[in-house]
């Protein structure tokens, strides 16, 4: 397990070198969205893609190691973890972003929605 100052060191770390997938996400949709989104936020032991406080929500930004059996394995157990602290967690894949980035930008915003105004 990582100690917090490592931790903390590689999500600034991943903050500067997003993937090109989270960086489409994060300029074109999340950056200006009215409720603040954090992203590679630490979360327990984990550093989730993108972090929506009020709303509860982690993004996730699958690439191709998260459908190997290994990576299917770790996501369903932090998947688990994340949703034990009441968050809900949204994943969608590169090809998601590539090939439909309005329909992922909608599911997102739609979640939100719901989930800020419950509270």
């Amino acid at each position: 397990m990582k100690s917090d100052e490592t931790l903390l060191s590689y999500a600034r770390e991943l903050r500067r070198e997003m993937t090109p997938h989270e960086r489409k996400l994060w300029y074109l949709f999340l950056q200006k969205y009215p409720v603040k989104i954090y992203k590679q936020k630490i979360i327990e032991r984990y550093i989730v893609d993108f972090y929506c406080a009020p709303a509860k929500l982690v993004i996730e930004i699958d690439g191709t190691q998260h459908y190997e059996e290994d990576g299917k394995a770790r996501d369903k157990a932090r998947d688990e973890i994340l949703r034990s602290l009441g968050l809900t967690v949204l994943r969608f894949s590169n090809r998601d972003i590539d090939r439909d980035f309005h329909a992922v930008c909608e599911m997102i915003d739609q979640t939100i929605r719901e989930r800020v105004k419950r509270e």
